[in-house]
Formats: C-alpha cells, sequence, structure tokens
C-alpha cells in the first residue's frame, strides 16, 4: 500500500493539467508528459517494425531537413525526427530487456499523449485494412457497380491567397463558366450517373455494399475473371462531408450499437438493397481511386506495414511521427471467430489518415490484407491510449531531480503491476 501511494504522490507531483489550449488544435492534441511515462514494451517482433520504420525514412528524406512538424505546442524539425526514429533503430537492434528499453527512452526521448476524447486523454481505436474483391474491367450482368478514377474537372483551391482566416484550408470543386460550385454528391455520382459514360471507371464490382467498403478502406486488390488482380489506392474525395453508415444504421434502428462492426454493416446491407438511394443520399462523400502497382499506400506515399501503421487526423498529429500505443486487440480461433480481447501495447508508425479519422480521440490501425485482417480490422472499437515519441535535443537542459523520478515512477509501476491497467510487461 505504501509504493501505491508514493507512485501516485509522484505521478501528481508534476501534473500539471493545460485546458487553455483546444484538444483539438494542432497545438492542444499532443501534451508533453515529464514524469508518468508509460512503461514501453512490443508485443510483436521488432522485424516488422524496422521494415515500418525504413518505409517511414523514404517519406521523411524526401523532406526538406529544416521543414518543422508541430508536436504540441513545439516546432519539431524533419531532421531531429529522423534522429528519432535512428535513434530507436539503434536500441531494437541490440534486442533489449525492459529494464533497459525503458532507461533508454527515460534518458534519450520526450514523450508526449495524445489529449483524446474531449480532452481526456483517452483515444478510440478503430481498424481497417485491404480487402480483396472480385471485379471485372467491363460491365455486365453480374458486376454493374463502378469505381472511378479522378475527374478531370475536379479542382483543389488553396484557399490561404485570400486571407489569414483561410491559412492551410481547401476545398474541392468543379468549376463552370464563371461559378465555382461543389463537386458532384454521391446521389449525383451513383444514382444519377452524372459521370458515366466518361471513360473514367476502372472496374465494376458486385455489389453497392463492396463499392461502399472498398471506399471506407481506402484501398483494395480487385480480382478479374481472368485471374488478374490489380491494386487501387485512394486519389481524392469529392470534398464533401463523409456521414457514417454504422450511425445511420443505429439511429435508425436497424442494428444496436453493441452490434456495431463491419461484419454486421455488410450482412445488414446486402440483406436490404433497397436501401441504396437512401444512404447515397445520406453520405454525400465519394472516393475516387488510381491503379497502383503496389499497395497499400499511406496519405505520406509509403507502404503501410500490418499491424505497425496507423491513421490519425492530419491536421492534429505530425505526418510520419514514431508513436506508441496501448489498448486491447481481438483474439481469433481457426475458424476466424474473436474468442477474447487481449490487452497490447507496441510502436507503430503515424503514416496514414482517413475521412472518418477526426480529432484527437481517433485512430485507425491497420491489420493487413484479406478475410482474417478483415474481421480484426471489422471488430476494432476500444479505448486506449496514444503516445507520440522524439529525440531530446542536447540543448534542452533537464532537472536531475525530474529524471530520477521519471526512473522510480517507472520501477513503483512495473513492481505493483499497475503498468496502465496491467498492460502485459513481459514476453
Amino acid at each position: 500500500m505504501a509504493i501505491l501511494i508514493l507512485y501516485i504522490f509522484i505521478s501528481l507531483l508534476f501534473y500539471f493539467p493545460d485546458h487553455k489550449y483546444n484538444p483539438n488544435s494542432s497545438s492542444g492534441a499532443l501534451r508533453l508528459i515529464r514524469i508518468n511515462y508509460p512503461i514501453f514494451y512490443d508485443d510483436l517482433d521488432y522485424k516488422d517494425l524496422n521494415t515500418a520504420i525504413e518505409r517511414n525514412m523514404k517519406f521523411l528524406l524526401r523532406l526538406n531537413p529544416n521543414l518543422k512538424f508541430r508536436y504540441g505546442r513545439k516546432s519539431i524539425s524533419v531532421k531531429q525526427v529522423i534522429l528519432t526514429q535512428k535513434l530507436l533503430l539503434e536500441i531494437i537492434k541490440r534486442n533489449p530487456t525492459l529494464d533497459e528499453l525503458n532507461r533508454f527512452i527515460m534518458d534519450n526521448f520526450k514523450v508526449y499523449k495524445a489529449a483524446g476524447i474531449n480532452g481526456s486523454g483517452k483515444v478510440l481505436f478503430t481498424g481497417y485494412f485491404e480487402p480483396i474483391f472480385l471485379a471485372s474491367p467491363k460491365k455486365d450482368k453480374v458486376y454493374k457497380y463502378p469505381i472511378y478514377r479522378r475527374p478531370k474537372d475536379l479542382v483543389v483551391i488553396d484557399l490561404s491567397p485570400f486571407g489569414r482566416r483561410f491559412k492551410g484550408q481547401k476545398i474541392i470543386a468543379r468549376i463552370k463558366g464563371k461559378r465555382v460550385l461543389p463537386y458532384y454528391s454521391r446521389e449525383q455520382i451513383e444514382l444519377k450517373k452524372i459521370l458515366a459514360g466518361k471513360n473514367l471507371e476502372i472496374a465494376y464490382l458486385k455489389s453497392f455494399v463492396d463499392v461502399i467498403f472498398l471506399q471506407i478502406q481506402g484501398s483494395g486488390k480487385l480480382r478479374f475473371p481472368d485471374g488478374r488482380v490489380i491494386n487501387v489506392g485512394y486519389s481524392i474525395s469529392n470534398g464533401r462531408p463523409y456521414r457514417s453508415i454504422g450511425r445511420y444504421l443505429i439511429q435508425r434502428g436497424y442494428i444496436t450499437r453493441d452490434q456495431l462492426s463491419m461484419q454486421k454493416i455488410r450482412e445488414f446491407l446486402n440483406n436490404h438493397p433497397e436501401l441504396w438511394p437512401e444512404l447515397c443520399r445520406y453520405n454525400p462523400s465519394y472516393v475516387f481511386f488510381s491503379l497502383r502497382k503496389d499497395g497499400p499506400f499511406g496519405n505520406i506515399k509509403v507502404l503501410l506495414t500490418p499491424q505497425r501503421s496507423i491513421a490519425t487526423d492530419y491536421r492534429l498529429f505530425p505526418k510520419g511521427a514514431l508513436a506508441f500505443i496501448r489498448t486491447k486487440k481481438p483474439i481469433l480461433d481457426k475458424n476466424g471467430n474473436i474468442v477474447k480481447w487481449k490487452k497490447f501495447c507496441r510502436f507503430v508508425l503515424n503514416q496514414d489518415t482517413g475521412g472518418a479519422i477526426k480529432g484527437a480521440g481517433r485512430v485507425d490501425i491497420y491489420f493487413g490484407t484479406g478475410e482474417k485482417a478483415g474481421i480484426m480490422a471489422g471488430s476494432m472499437k476500444q479505448i486506449g491510449d496514444l503516445y507520440i515519441l522524439i529525440k531530446r535535443s542536447p540543448y534542452e537542459k533537464e532537472l536531475p531531480l525530474i529524471r530520477k523520478l521519471r526512473e522510480i515512477c517507472y520501477f513503483l509501476k512495473k513492481r505493483l503491476h499497475v503498468l496502465n491497467q496491467s498492460y502485459p510487461v513481459f514476453p
């Protein structure tokens, strides 16, 4: 009991909650942790983490090394982000023990925590995957629902030149004569077929449900009747607001919140094709695709790594950042049924974004390709924590007392098995 009281006292001693910054702003989305670091442990093989970081480097090395990313209130250079990830690679190549890894991070890294939902520090984790769909390059009686490439009349207009209040804002539109108009809605594209016959069709899918799910995932593989497989990936959206189909089904009483999963949504929509027109009007957002040699790629244009790539709100969190997550994952039996949920933690890279991933309290985990990945991603809806790491600058001074308290806090948590709600420490 005495150890527990000491741990709580140290945790609170230098805890200064900051309500001044909006958690859904780039300066308020991340908050610096001084003492109460999480216990860092990874439930996966470091080989995949090495792959994810090497892919991430391709993005970072394309940028000006002096370009700045926003880490909470601080501006961090690309150069510093590169040094951060190289430093982590150094330590994981040594296959460190739990204590070695945590001492190294405590001594060399600053850790930020996501402000979370309404500033609570808690984040909702969902999942996505790369689906495989049966498709055809030509329309017929079986394959009649098209997916389109980006139309030539779709333009992206940067509003920054129109004043400070528009800095960083863009709109997606079409130009008709001297008028700038919103781009066509899903209803206009899918029901009124406004783009049909313009040579924009990449392929045709079997059902409107397949089209919806391909657009939700943002990329996928299409298998043609002759055995060929092509990769398609997100190109751009029509700029209209995204409205969740899951929320639509719950609000209308078709399914309950407890039943909500991709599998349940797909099953319900397949049994109720009459809802398609209403869904087109409800969700005006529409996604255009492009052919890819490989895939899937994140919004930073690097290959995603299963279980190691995450998607966040790109307006709030730094692209290509090294992150650490703690939440629960589904455990499947040999038949693909979920038998339990297991707490886990691991290092990940912020390499993607999504239309439904908005705010400081949302993270989407990429689970990979195929049926098993789809089951895991479709069922994923868990609360957890998101941390972002950055290498400590040699010019930053820190009181020895802070470092000592951080170390004491670590060993108290380890001793008590507190580990922030008993996340596993040992392999």
